[in-house]
Formats: structure tokens, sequence, C-alpha cells
């Protein structure tokens, strides 16, 4: 036959009052003692063998359950243990006094800590005196053995103890690690099929219209389907495997050819220091999301992307003048039910999908924050919604920051970017891949 797996056939469980039972031969020569005849007034000797093992047997099976090894009822068993060993050990000394290390035994058993000290060292030397009344310098023996018998027991269970609970921790974070990749691939996937598709379906309904009257330009349209198409197989890939680093720049080109094809005029707006490949992927996520309900759900002409960066924190800002965050949020994300308050203090607006959420969970991870609402001020609220989202620079790159300093000139357009001149707004330019166009004007994106 052939063995059985040890997956299948499982670890050892951790010990149990069973293993305590076999110690009980230690009282087999007071047993001896009485069956032969030899133990004075052998009806208390007898009664009291047979409730020392009662007492024993109740104390240590009790000592392997948490719920009840400090309870009182524990406490009292035990204190009738310590009156049966030193009634029988006292009384008839010889093969009695071995019930010491057998009650050492089952203190062990239920005692830890300070407690154990406070009780072993006193016990240990009541067992020597009782001892060497009745065997002299052999008590030594009986001393040496109530002492070992009761701290062994109680380090090998403790460790026992430590060793279940590290497994039962183990096998939680095992839980919380697949949860957690659970969440992930959800929030991966809901957020890359949710904006590639919404870009899918308006490239193709643009295909659609101006097939018949430009079919170049419809064929263009196509071939932009397809290319998004091949880049959606790559991120679900990436998201499946856990390894995927988006570039912000990538976002924003992507954004913009969304935008753009569905009738609204894009602006985007960059300054501030390099980003961080982390940060960049954060904001590349808010990017998606935001334009992705731009183009589903508010019927703008005009979104502005806003990106602001500083030696502490980075800014991005998504702003559209569509019909405003009730109906944006009413369909945000996947719609799934639940509500999101905006940044302004309002109330929670209901049906804010799976995307803010996610987004917002995301950005607080990471330290950050995601704020909703109405476009322009709190007191004086303009037409269209806004998305906010605020991260910290990571110490590192905060240094890598302001290392990289340099003079400041005046700020100029740049493709439809908002880039200073100074070397360390070049670098953020470059780092972005931003390309390049004719400066001194804004061009949409």
């Amino acid at each position: 036959m052939r063995p059985e797996p040890r997956a299948k056939r499982g670890r050892p469980g951790p010990p149990s009052g069973y293993a305590l039972l076999p110690w009980l031969l230690l009282g087999l020569g007071s047993f001896s003692n009485l069956v032969q005849g030899e133990t004075p007034s052998p009806w208390i000797g007898g009664a009291g063998l047979l409730v020392f093992n009662s007492l024993y047997i109740a104390v240590v099976f009790r000592s392997f359950v948490p719920a009840v090894r400090n309870s009182s009822t524990t406490w009292w068993l035990l204190g009738a243990m310590a009156v049966t060993t030193f009634g029988l050990a006292g009384g008839y000394g010889g093969s009695w006094l071995m019930f010491f290390p057998l009650f050492g035994l089952a203190c062990g058993s239920v005692l830890r800590g300070r407690l154990l000290g406070y009780v072993g060292f006193p016990l240990t030397a009541a067992a020597g005196a009782v001892a060497a009344r009745h065997e002299g310098w052999d008590a030594i023996t009986i001393a040496y053995g109530t002492f070992i018998s009761m701290m062994v027991t109680a380090a090998i269970l403790t460790l026992a103890e430590t060793v279940t609970e590290l497994r039962e921790t183990r096998q939680e974070l095992a839980r919380s690690a697949v949860e957690r990749e659970r969440l992930r691939f959800s929030r991966d996937l809901h957020d890359l099929l949710g904006h590639t598709l919404s870009v899918i379906v308006v490239k193709a309904e643009a295909a659609r219209r101006i097939a018949p009257r430009d079919l170049d330009s419809a064929l263009t349209q196509v071939s932009d389907i397809e290319s998004v198409g091949r880049q959606a197989l790559t991120e679900i890939r990436e998201a499946v495997s856990g390894y995927r680093e988006g570039s912000l720049s990538a976002d924003l080109d992507r954004a913009r050819s969304a935008l753009t094809a569905a009738g609204v005029e894009p602006l985007v707006r960059l300054s501030g220091p390099p980003l961080e490949p982390q940060t960049e992927v954060l904001l590349g996520w808010v990017v998606r999301e935001a334009v992705t309900n731009v183009v589903r759900h508010s019927s703008a002409t005009h979104c502005v992307i806003t990106l602001d960066g500083s030696a502490d924190q980075v800014r991005l800002e998504v702003t559209d003048d569509g019909v405003g965050p009730l109906a944006d949020l009413t369909n945000l994300g996947a719609g799934d039910g639940d509500s999101t308050t905006g940044g302004n203090g309002d109330a929670p607006i209901p049906h804010a999908g799976t995307g803010i959420r996610g987004l917002t969970e995301r950005l607080a991870a990471a330290g950050g924050s995601l704020d909703t609402g109405p476009a322009g001020d709190r007191d004086a609220p303009a037409r269209g919604f806004r998305v906010t989202a605020v991260l910290p620079v990571d110490s590192s790159a905060r240094a890598t920051d302001l290392s990289a300093t340099g003079p400041a000139d005046a700020d100029a357009d740049v493709d439809g970017v908002t880039a200073r001149r100074g070397s360390r707004w070049r670098t953020a330019r470059t780092r972005l891949r931003l390309p390049d166009g004719p400066a001194g004007r804004s061009r949409n994106c």
C-alpha cells in the first residue's frame, strides 16, 4: 500500500491530557505496598490513592483547556490534591513520597509565569522537608524530582501552546493574504476593463458615425481600437501576475484619446518634480477612473487634468463641465449600490460604485486621500464635477527632487502641458515621456 501523502495525514496536533497519564505509574510502588499489606491503615491509603489519581486526572485534563485552566474549580482541585499529597506522603513516607513529583507535574500543567515560581520553590522546599523526615539525605532526590517535573512540564506545555498559536496566526495571515490578493485583482480588473471598454465603445461609435463620409478617419479609429485592445490584454496579464507598473504619461495619452473620441476637449497641465513609479501607478488609476466617468456620464465638453507636485505632496485634479456631481456619482465606477461622501462634506450621495471606493482605499493605503464634489468653490459651485487626489511624496523621492532642483524660469505651455523651464521641471517632463510640441501655446491633449 502506498503511503498516504503528508498533506493528507496532517500534522500532529498539540499534546493533550493523555500525554501526562503514564506518569501515574510512579505511584505503582504505593499500590504495591497496599496490595502486599505493608501500608498501615490500608483502607485510608487505598482511598487516598484513589482520590489522588482522580484529582490528578481531572487537573491535567483541565489544564489543556484554556477556558477552564484558570477557573476556580481547577484551583480547588489543585488545592485538594496538595492536601492529599502532603497527607499521604507525610503519613506513610517511602514510595508514597513519589506523590510529590506527580503533584509538581500537575502544578506545572496549570501554572504559568511568575505564579509558577511563587509556587514551585516553596513546594520544592516543603517536599524536601517532608522527605527528609522519612528518608534523610534521599530527600534531595525527591525535592529535585518535584522541581524538575514542575518546570519541565510547564516549559513543554508553554512551548506547545506557542507553536499552536503560531500555526493559527500563520493560517490567519495566509487567509488575509488571499483576501488581499482577491481584492487587489478585483480592483485592478474593474479599473482596467472599465476604462478600456469605455474607450473601445467610444471609438467604435465614432468609427460608425464617420465611416460613411470619411473612411480613412474611421479606419484610424478602428486601428486605435485594436491598439487599446492589445494594451488591455497586456495590462490584464500584468494584473493577474501582480507586477503591473503603470506609466502616468501613457495613462494621460489614453485619456486624451478617449476624451477626444468622445467629443470632449481635453487639457492637461503638469508641474512638479519627478514622481516615483508607485505614485505614477496610483495617479494613473485616478486618471483612468475619472476620465472613464467623464466619457460615460458627464455629457461634458471640456475636461481639465491638473497635476501639481511639490517636495511634500502631489495633487491631481480632474475637472469637467458636465451635468454635475449627482449624475456623475450616480453611475460612478461599477455602480454597486454603495454610497460615498463628497469631498466638500456634503451628505453621502447614493449609488457610488466600486471605482470611487476602490480609489479611496488605494490612496488611503498609501497615506493619501481622494476628494470628490462639484466643480468650483464650496461657496460658489460651478457646473461640472471634480475629482481630487492627494498623495504624499516618498522620502527617497523627496531627496532626489531636492537634489535635482535648479533655477526656475517663467511658465510655458508645451503640448497641452503647463511646464516650467527650470531643470527641475524638465526632469519631470522627461520622466513622464511627454510628446514634444511647439512651445508657447497650449495644444489640446
